[in-house]
């Protein structure tokens, strides 16, 4: 993808999830798949797909803090939010309104790390079922724990690189 702006996330540090991200000139902390990165991702192997994920939207929770700055579609995220993660149901690798019958996550957490959610397009279309769902960019544990799968950064940096970026950002995930 040329031409894009690249938040690019590379494993290092003692764990396979242990991560740096760079943005332009600045390097962040940062935490990915508790498997690491592969090529070939499945859904639930807990590892970041390498490559090139656009920035889709933000979601944030409205009831926690202000309305980013950002260039990208911003949209709150209301209490009966779910994703769809069941790869057998039409609206595998979606925003679905819970209560929901088919696998879902929760978006509205009692923990901070959805407090900031940045949809990447990844497996997203269309979606292929089993491929994976839900690859997205949120808030870190506070300990940097394992992701599913996504890319968390702290809420600073996540704020921060939010407000900086234009039109067309995207995440790298690159092997180490």
């Amino acid at each position: 993808m040329k031409n894009h702006e690249l938040l690019i996330a590379t494993p290092a540090g003692p764990h396979p999830w242990s991560a740096a991200a760079a943005f332009r000139d600045r390097t962040f902390r940062a935490a990915i798949g508790r498997t690491g990165v592969t090529a070939g991702k499945r859904e639930g192997d807990g590892a970041s797909p390498i490559g090139i994920w656009p920035m889709r939207r933000l979601f944030y929770r409205s009831d926690r803090l202000a309305r980013p700055q950002t260039s990208l579609p911003v949209q709150p995220i209301r209490p009966e939010d779910g994703w769809c993660d069941d790869p057998l149901s039409a609206d595998y690798n979606r925003l679905v309104r819970r209560p929901f019958a088919a696998s879902h996550e929760e978006m509205w957490r009692e923990d901070a790390i959805y407090d900031l959610v940045v949809e990447l397009g990844y497996n997203d279309d269309p979606p292929v079922a089993g491929l994976g769902s839900a690859i997205f960019l949120h808030v870190a544990r506070r300990d940097f724990g394992a992701t599913a799968g996504c890319l968390a950064l702290t809420r600073v940096d996540l704020l921060a690189m939010l407000a900086a970026i234009g039109p067309g950002a995207a995440v790298e995930f690159r092997a180490a």
